[in-house]
């Protein structure tokens, strides 16, 4: 998709003791992702299925499923036409505090989902942060800054792209504590990733708590949880029935793109 000021990022971990792990093959689930935004455009909807872990990390798409989009606040319904194998897309327009319903029907299996979109909040600027790490080199790390609103249960998720490239880490957060506060928070991610003089586009997500849910969880199974300690379950927390796993979005989108200074 986390207490106060809690962005996560990727961790590297070291192992110095080779550890031999019986990887037991699990069976094949279906995986679906998809996003609706209050920004005009194609939304998609990527299905796939997983593949036993020694096998290679090419996910199969699911091709000839029914898939479908409907406004729980008008009962308008938006069909999915597939475009490519496994990728459904449609063209419109997601409006804030509406419900959307995805229906997906794969191979006579029916997976489901719920998202509603919060209202927007504005990201303000984004800055830099320069510090010194133990070696003493210079590390950068994008600021965003915003107005949280004054009431409890805003919920966000925060995307880098650097040079047109996606970073992979995961931020999320959430105003439990500092709701109506104006936030000034940094993103932790690996230095080398941000560099003076290249492009960096920001993407705010409001999501719903489902969503930032999704995000948290993932973050914890791959190690990327800020330092904190907690078990992880073995999946994700999904909002999708039916077994499948992945997430479905309704969500707004305020972005900044700036060069790294």
């Amino acid at each position: 998709m986390c207490l106060l000021a809690l962005l996560t990022m990727v961790v590297g971990l070291a192992c110095k003791k080779v550890i031999q792990v019986n990887l037991h093959e699990a069976s094949s689930r279906v995986v679906i992702e998809g996003e609706i935004t209050d920004i005009p455009g194609i939304y998609q909807v990527k299905i796939s299925r997983t593949v036993p872990y020694s096998d290679d990390n090419i996910f199969p798409p699911v091709q000839g499923a029914i898939v479908q989009v409907t406004d729980s606040n008008n009962g308008i319904l938006y069909p999915f036409v597939e475009t490519y194998p496994g990728l459904y897309t449609c063209k419109f327009t997601g409006v804030i505090r509406h419900t959307y319903q995805l229906t997906v029907n794969a191979d006579s299996q029916l997976y489901t989902a719920s998202s509603t979109m919060p209202a927007g909040v504005r990201l303000d600027s984004v800055t830099f942060a320069v510090n010194t790490n133990l070696n003493g080199k210079k590390e950068i790390n994008a600021v965003v800054n915003f107005q949280d609103p004054p009431v409890p249960g805003n919920y966000y998720q925060f995307i880098e792209y650097l040079n047109g490239r996606q970073i992979p880490d995961i931020f999320v957060f959430e105003n439990r504590l500092s709701k109506g506060r104006y936030i000034e928070q940094a993103l932790y991610n690996d230095s080398s990733y941000l560099q003076k003089g290249d492009t960096l586009e920001m993407k705010m997500y409001c999501v719903d708590k489902n969503i930032y849910n999704y995000f948290f969880s993932l973050a914890q199974i791959i190690g990327n949880n800020g330092g904190f300690q907690s078990a992880s379950p073995a999946n994700p927390n999904t909002n999708l029935t039916g077994g499948a796993l992945g997430y479905f979005s309704a969500h707004t989108v305020s972005e900044e793109k700036l060069l790294v200074y």
